[in-house]
């Protein structure tokens, strides 16, 4: 077996107990046994479990920037700035503890706006951002600095779905998306210009 595919399928085990149990599952003792490998040979691809944690996060990063990106393709630039919003929340749904880790836990690595966001050092954020870019540059959004609203959009998305993963809505998810949705176009339709 190569190296590159141990790696992967230490990965992918760790990925399958987060996704499962959440972080504290994931311990190196657990992901040996589903791999079938002894504890000390994940040392080998990953030097701690913070690192495993590490690259688990990055990697949810990396696969919400591909789908936002992905919805980004031309069109109405406002619907394309509710499209990236509802993929944000369809994640958070999906995979609640790799979103818990990414988004709402502190950690050392985290990015912190403005500086590492202006520096374009989020892949998630630079999506948002730029397509506050192309909205402004059409015309459906008022000027501002967009880096500002772009961080207006997520904080107003993110306090959303904090509060309904906190049990504060009533709602089934399909009403909270209902709810969401009309939230998010309340938003951008006080930022059209």
């Amino acid at each position: 077996m190569s190296r590159p595919d141990t790696a992967r399928r230490i990965l992918a085990a760790a990925r399958a107990l987060f996704e499962r149990e959440g972080p504290a599952a994931v311990s190196m003792r657990r992901v040996a046994d589903a791999v079938g490998v002894t504890p000390m040979a994940i040392y080998r691809h990953f030097p701690n479990r913070d690192a495993l944690l590490k690259r688990i996060s990055e990697d949810s990063f990396s696969e919400i920037a591909r789908h936002w990106d992905a919805r980004k393709s031309g069109g109405d630039p406002i619907a394309q700035l509710l499209a990236i919003q509802m993929i944000y929340l369809d994640y958070a749904l999906a995979h609640p503890h790799l979103f818990d880790h990414a988004f709402s836990v502190p950690r050392e690595d985290a990015r912190r706006f403005p500086e590492d966001f202006r520096a374009r050092r989020s892949p998630t954020f630079n999506v948002v951002h730029d397509a506050v870019i192309e909205a402004q540059q059409a015309g459906a959004l008022r000027g501002g600095d967009a880096w500002d609203i772009a961080m207006t959009l997520w904080a107003h998305s993110h306090g959303l779905v904090a509060l309904y993963r906190a049990g504060r809505f009533s709602y089934d998810d399909r009403r909270f998306q209902a709810f969401y949705r009309a939230s998010l176009g309340r938003l951008l339709d006080g930022l059209r210009c």
